[in-house]
């Protein structure tokens, strides 16, 4: 086992976190950094005012179970997940039989439907999560192509989650925030 210290507080990772790769660790961080202008890139109002809403997400659950594993920081998320798409499934299948109402009453029904369902496992962090998800489903792109986009957007430099046509010269790993640790004990408040 290793163990790191920052600050007062020692921070310990194991063999336990295998499955959390370098993809993992980036969407994490990203929950630490602000999203900025990513609404107006993504025009996440035009998503709810077209409906696209309505349309299927093909990426949606390999998305979420990364995101949700990210922020749990367990490997084993299927049940959260499945819950998750659930409720994000009924939101579909319900809008077909409800009144007309504006997009952005459509929107915060999301929102609120999606918050109460992961409230329980990702506490803290369920408010950001929503509006990741919200960015997500907007861009209508895959999970690698949304990475990339995000990641240029934030300015980072990922060699490992860089696009092939974006190779060429020597980039080196330069987030805005600092690195986030995985450990045992909680100790961010996010309980």
């Amino acid at each position: 086992m290793k163990t790191w210290t920052i600050g007062s507080k020692a921070l310990y990772t194991c063999s336990a976190f295998a499955f959390f790769t370098k993809s993992h660790k980036y969407r994490l961080q990203c929950y630490y950094t602000d999203e900025g202008g990513l609404f107006d890139k993504f025009n996440v109002l035009r998503y709810w005012k077209l409906q696209k809403y309505l349309q299927p997400n093909p990426w949606l659950i390999s998305w979420l179970r990364r995101e949700i594993q990210s922020l749990t920081q367990e490997e084993d998320v299927d049940i959260i997940v499945h819950h998750i798409l659930g409720v994000i499934d009924s939101f579909r299948r319900n809008e077909q039989k409800q009144i007309k109402v504006t997009p952005q009453a459509k929107q915060e029904e999301f929102k609120i439907m999606v918050s109460e369902a992961a409230r329980p496992f990702l506490t803290g962090r369920t408010d950001r999560f929503v509006n990741e998800l919200e960015l997500f489903l907007a861009s209508s792109l895959t999970v690698d192509a949304f990475d990339r986009v995000y990641i240029q957007h934030l300015g980072w430099k990922i060699p490992e989650m860089m696009g092939e046509g974006e190779v060429g010269e020597p980039v080196e790993h330069a987030p805005l925030v600092p690195y986030v640790y995985l450990f045992d004990e909680v100790c961010d408040g996010n309980e």
